[in-house]
């Protein structure tokens, strides 16, 4: 794609980033940040995330948010009503949020949706009816072998296919190659990949 097409943004969990003189330098107005699901059962969790949504909406940077798996019970993942729920607290307590990934690297075997496509695809068609209006990325994937057949999996039984995904091209940039990459292309056929 052209130059013009490329945006780009930095994922930093520390409020302090929006602050600091190089942040502030750099232009930079979208920010990602991973967030538990059920970060706002928390009160600890709830304040860091209030510093950080705070610190960003001041500094008129745009957040990404990706949910991703509990800080209290890592393998506990939610059923799609519960995802749903969390979603809504969280919409309510940061309207101005727009952009969210259903799952961070959700294909990564370390996180419970590893072998778990299906139950991604449905949080990501309750997030998608609960706010048409935002942009919500199927997934975020690592560029690892199984990248291609989990995505695969999700979009069989999406019913609709997102528009968006991210992807983590960490194998990619590590040997300076760009396979990964485009098997993902060809697998989402013509969503917008976010990295």
């Amino acid at each position: 794609p052209p130059a013009s097409a490329l945006t780009i943004g930095i994922a930093d969990q520390k409020p302090d980033m929006f602050s600091d003189p190089r942040f502030q330098d750099s232009g930079i107005q979208l920010a990602r940040r991973a967030v538990a699901w059920d970060a706002l059962t928390s009160p600890g969790q709830t304040a860091a995330l209030d510093e950080w949504m705070n610190a960003a909406r001041t500094a008129h940077v745009d957040p990404l948010v990706s949910f991703t798996h509990s800080s209290l019970n890592r393998r506990q993942l939610p059923t799609p009503e519960r995802l749903l729920y969390e979603f809504r607290r969280f919409r309510a307590r940061y309207p101005w949020v727009t952009e969210f990934a259903t799952w961070n690297e959700a294909n990564h075997c370390g996180e419970p949706t590893c072998h778990r496509p299906e139950l991604v695809a449905a949080y990501w068609r309750k997030l998608r009816i609960a706010c048409p209006k935002c942009k919500i990325l199927g997934a975020e994937v690592l560029d690892m072998p199984n990248m291609t057949s989990w995505v695969k999996a999700f979009r069989r039984v999406s019913k609709v296919q997102p528009r968006y995904w991210g992807l983590h091209n960490y194998i990619d940039a590590n040997r300076l190659r760009t396979s990964g990459t485009k098997r993902l292309l060809k697998a989402t056929g013509s969503a917008l990949i976010w990295f």
